[in-house]
């Protein structure tokens, strides 16, 4: 089944982007680097009622830049859009650390017997059955995702962030 737009385009649903999507868009936000800018976007976003699942800082001497996600993508994109922050988007993979003695190597195992680098990593403000999760940004996120998969590793969507429950 095609869905039509209009025209001659075509778009096939398996390449539409929903939100059981397996990948998690990250919002990355460059701060001027000087005190209360970071407070200032916080604020922003808890004034909209979007709630912050991820944050990661990187630090220079004249700038940083805010990683983040928040639990509803949609309207997190829209408030940025109207937002005089400068902001770009990626994709990450959210994967929920699996039971065992040590989660990270299990993580990081599957994704080096593929050879998929792991560019940085960071934890997410999401539990599951008693287990945390972690946001990975690789160089090939659909392998990755492929990968983990195989693992039997549970796969994060943006989904599972807007129906969080688990965090308070």
């Amino acid at each position: 089944m095609s869905m039509s737009f209009g025209g001659d385009s075509t778009v096939e649903p398996s390449t539409m982007r929903g939100r059981e999507w397996p990948c998690l868009r990250q919002f990355g936000v460059f701060l001027e680097n000087r005190v209360g800018r970071l407070h200032d976007l916080l604020r922003h976003l808890e004034r909209h009622d979007l709630k912050v699942m991820a944050l990661s800082v990187v630090d220079s001497a004249d700038c940083a830049i805010a990683r983040l996600m928040v639990d509803n993508y949609e309207r997190g994109h829209e408030l940025f859009e109207l937002s005089g922050f400068t902001v770009f988007e990626t994709n990450v993979i959210g994967v929920e650390l699996p039971d065992h003695p040590q989660p990270f190597v299990q993580v990081c195992i599957a994704l080096l017997q593929a050879e998929v680098n792991i560019h940085y990593t960071y934890p997410l403000l999401f539990r599951r059955h008693g287990r945390g999760a972690i946001a990975l940004y690789v160089d090939d996120i659909d392998l990755g995702i492929r990968i983990l998969q195989e693992k039997n590793l549970s796969i994060i969507t943006e989904n599972d962030l807007l129906e969080d429950d688990e965090y308070l």
